[in-house]
């Protein structure tokens, strides 16, 4: 699968601390040594009680060859949530997804690898996906997938430095949301950052 806009015409949407909108930056730019905070997002899909792992591709700038959570990305500017994701899934795994649920609105993270910095204003959201349908991978995006049962995973975050620092926040953070992740109540839409919609 291949995206309609490549990594060098991409924007990202800069943030102040209180998650409005200062500008954006080219995406194949904007990540250095001190990266300014921008929007982004976290995406993990069930299928089942298992969840979909994607290992990151060698050449990607950010964090190469990391395990981390199902799909990653940026909105665009202008761009909602909801579709932000699935052209993500769709870019990335080619694949459809369903049932989109936001859990955790105001996560915030800041890592380092390489001298690269993340620095991210990044919502959770969990959905589902057919587990029959063929994933068609992006081999500029993703170079390996696995399907974990979650409580393997809730695990495995603790001591786990092959995943990325974003998931091993991320996960115990899911967790205590509790043992079920379809049972997981959903967030409040309007404590996305002001510049984020929803839909």
């Amino acid at each position: 699968m291949t995206s309609p806009l490549t990594q060098v015409e991409e924007r990202v949407v800069l943030l102040d601390g209180l998650g409005h909108s200062v500008g954006t930056a080219l995406k194949a730019l904007v990540h250095g040594a001190e990266t300014p905070l921008h929007l982004a997002f976290s995406c993990y899909l069930f299928t089942g009680d298992s969840v979909l792992m994607t290992r990151r591709a060698d050449g990607k700038r950010t964090f190469p060859g990391v395990w981390t959570n199902s799909v990653c990305g940026h909105p665009l500017p202008g761009e909602a949530l909801v579709p932000s994701i699935r052209r993500r899934v769709h870019d990335e795994l080619g694949v459809e997804v369903a049932d989109l649920r936001l859990v955790l609105p105001r996560f915030r993270y800041r890592a380092q690898m390489a001298g690269v910095e993340e620095h991210e204003w990044c919502p959770v959201v969990t959905g589902t996906m057919d587990a029959d349908v063929a994933l068609d991978l992006s081999p500029d995006e993703v170079s390996a997938w696995e399907l974990v049962h979650w409580p393997e995973l809730v695990a495995r975050a603790r001591n786990d430095e092959s995943l990325s620092p974003w998931c091993r926040e991320q996960i115990p953070q899911l967790a205590a949301l509790g043992p079920d992740p379809a049972a997981w109540p959903a967030a409040d839409v309007g404590l996305l950052p002001p510049a984020l919609h929803w839909d």
